[in-house]
């Protein structure tokens, strides 16, 4: 008995954090947005005169990934990040966009990542070092690993799951109270 009441003692006491489980969608929404928009931005920058989605489309078919329609594609990916980053920035209509997101993140990992394995970043090994010796001999290394380590990417799916996985939870629980227009708008027009 004596357990079971420290038990529910402790279970009311996390109870109260309720009141800010908006911070999860928020933190969610927020750690994705300049996700998907560099994603974006990096296929084409549509306030760049010099940017085009030429370059992906060529990659998207027979330039490399051979998928069906790339013009297609090309545009619906840019378009489901660029306009992605921006619904979830502002919290609107999130449980929809993360529809697009999460198909155009299959897609990325069934097309460009898998062949690769899981990891996004390779684990060390004789390659890493090889580099390693090469940058230090020729290069200006301390300038190279300034900011952090020097790494080899391994482009697996890692990152394109866990984006998935992150959207998926936005989907179910979506934007999130308080700091979302989603919110406002379903407090606004719920009687309706």
């Amino acid at each position: 008995m004596f357990i079971c009441k420290i038990a529910n003692t402790l279970q009311k006491l996390l109870n109260k954090t309720r009141a800010l489980d908006f911070l999860a969608p928020l933190a969610l929404r927020l750690y994705l947005v300049p996700i998907f928009w560099m994603a974006a931005n990096n296929k084409w920058n549509p306030f760049d005169a010099d940017s085009s989605l030429d370059g992906v489309i060529a990659w998207f078919g027979e330039g490399g990934l051979n998928l069906p329609f790339p013009e297609l594609m090309a545009y619906m990916a840019w378009g489901a990040e660029y306009f992605g980053a921006i619904l979830l920035l502002l919290g609107l209509a999130v449980r929809w966009v993360s529809l697009p997101l999460m198909i155009t993140m299959i897609v990325a990992a069934l097309t460009v990542h898998i062949d690769n394995g899981w990891l996004a970043i390779a684990e060390p090994s004789a390659q890493l070092d090889a580099a390693r010796s090469l940058l230090q001999q020729y290069g200006n290394y301390d300038w190279l690993t300034q900011n952090g380590s020097f790494v080899i990417l391994n482009n697996g799916i890692e990152f394109a799951t866990t984006y998935f996985i992150m959207l998926l939870a936005l989907f179910f629980i979506g934007a999130g109270k308080f700091v979302s227009m989603d919110y406002w708008l379903a407090k606004k027009f719920s009687n309706c």
